[in-house]
């Protein structure tokens, strides 16, 4: 987790909602990803779909069977469809997401009876670190706003 939350510090350096994936093999690092929507102009740059991006292209492979996808923050619908259609073995997401979450707060995207691949879900590693680190960005961003609103 601690990978991933590296890169969530560099989507927040780049001005980006601190969100950081990584996906592993065997214990090796595939792929990693930051969101990017507001740099890459691309809705769909989320860290997790970055990441399964680059290990996709790595493995020459869009299934990432046998893959865990380690992430800062609960993943939204768009992005557990996204795991489930890649067949990623194992999730792993640190703070839950009250808004927009799809695996378990909001909805429950990723265990829906009716779909046919089955990801094995934990939460809560080092859920305080990236829960912190989510509301001293937007705690940033609100003074800002209030600053230059004044």
């Amino acid at each position: 987790m601690q990978l991933a939350i590296d890169e969530a510090q560099r989507a927040a350096a780049g001005g980006e909602v601190p969100v950081g994936a990584v996906v592993l093999l065997n214990g090796a690092v595939v792929g990693r990803g930051q969101n990017r929507v507001i740099r890459d102009h691309d809705p769909t740059a989320h860290a997790e779909i970055v990441a399964m991006r680059q290990a996709g292209a790595a493995l020459g492979n869009y299934r990432l069977a046998g893959c865990g996808l380690f992430v800062t923050l609960e993943p939204c619908a768009m992005c557990a469809g996204a795991i489930l259609h890649a067949r990623v073995t194992r999730l792993v997401f640190a703070a839950v997401d009250p808004k927009a979450g799809a695996c378990g707060s909001v909805l429950d995207v990723i265990r829906h009876p009716q779909l046919n691949h089955r990801v094995l879900v934990e939460s809560g590693l080092m859920a305080e670190e990236c829960c912190g680190m989510l509301q001293d960005f937007f705690r940033a961003r609100r003074i800002a706003s209030k600053q230059l609103s004044e």
